[in-house]
């Protein structure tokens, strides 16, 4: 994981030691050696080590410099690259923030909504706006969103409660001339803003031909069996739609590949996204059945927790807002944080 994020930001590195043969397509490092490259983005300084003999799985490839502060979660995900000895990643603890978007005018008329991209509700907005008062004590440094208004919208509401301040700003990579536009120059003002990055991995599941139909009206007209078929069961699809199964296989992809680097990294994430799509991510983190997934309800505009340590993933619940400890949703880590808020704002 930690050289398909070097990938991402970096491409194919081509590697040169005297000790090692020219290898672009795997880090098979021996001896000790170094190496320098720049991108338009940012500036690298590389080492490359290696401790005991040349059978040693214990070879470690870290960064000594980045210039960009959007690229910084890449240098301890790749500070343990190939190495056996796991106590850095014992030590790295982070959070992970779940939330389905707010009600839509869609969830208000009861209408099937899938992919169809339809904003919030007044409500929305106060259940999006009532998130963010519940996670603004807990450190966000990425947010991705799938590419729907509603998760968009829930996500960038939230962040105008959080006690950080920053600035949620959207990431536009579909073009050299998008990346080329919407560059920062000021590297205080990137340091005061949170990247969002959309995915279309993390949309609602399709719902075909039910999408824009009133549920209750289906039920009438296919029996209230055959509808819950088609919304809890995970292989069954609907007419030309997705099943949970299709779904999950795209958004937990996604997320495994993309987000899940970063909090094994160290870094703090939140992700606004929908109900299917969040049912597989946390089919995934829970290890889940297919059956135990059927019974599993995500409410709008309610934040769920996870913390990352020691290579797992543990439920913390919903934190219950900035007005009461809600100790059992704070780790150590998470009170110093919010401690450290509490002593900036005073």
């Amino acid at each position: 994981m930690a050289a398909a994020v070097l990938h991402q930001y970096v491409g194919p590195i081509q590697l040169y030691d005297n000790n090692c043969r020219k290898d672009s397509t795997s880090l098979n490092i021996f001896g000790s050696s170094s190496l320098k490259f720049t991108t338009k983005d940012f500036a690298v300084d590389i080492g490359f080590c290696r401790k005991g003999s040349s059978n040693s799985k214990q070879r470690r490839l870290y960064i000594v410099h980045s210039s960009n502060s959007h690229t910084s979660g890449v240098d301890h995900a790749i500070s343990t690259y190939g190495t056996t000895d796991d106590s850095q990643h014992r030590s790295i603890e982070s959070a992970l923030i779940i939330i389905r978007h707010g009600e839509s005018f869609w969830n208000e008329r009861n209408l099937f909504t899938g992919s169809v991209d339809v904003p919030l509700t007044k409500r929305g907005v106060d259940e999006a706006i009532e998130a963010g008062k519940r996670i603004c004590n807990i450190p966000v440094d990425m947010i991705y969103t799938s590419a729907l208004i509603r998760a968009q919208m829930t996500a960038m509401l939230a962040m105008t409660q959080h006690r950080c301040k920053k600035v949620p700003i959207i990431i536009h990579n579909e073009s050299e001339q998008a990346k080329a536009s919407t560059q920062i120059s000021s590297e205080e003002t990137k340091n005061q803003s949170v990247p969002v990055i959309t995915a279309w991995q993390l949309n609602e599941r399709i719902y075909g031909e039910l999408q824009g139909l009133n549920k209750q009206e289906i039920k009438e007209r296919y029996g209230e069996e055959q509808v819950h078929k088609w919304r809890r069961s995970y292989d069954i699809s609907p007419p030309c739609g997705e099943s949970l199964e299709m779904c999950s296989q795209r958004a937990v992809a996604y997320f495994r590949e993309h987000i899940e680097p970063h909090l094994l990294s160290g870094k703090h994430v939140m992700v606004a996204a929908h109900a299917n799509t969040l049912r597989s991510i946390i089919m995934y983190l829970d290890k889940l059945s297919s059956r135990e997934v059927m019974s599993l309800e995500i409410s709008t505009g309610i934040p769920l927790l996870y913390i990352y340590k020691e290579g797992k993933f543990m439920k913390r619940g919903s934190p219950i807002g900035p007005t009461e400890a809600g100790v059992y949703a704070y780790t150590e880590n998470l009170a110093i944080y919010r401690k450290g808020l509490d002593e900036i704002q005073h």
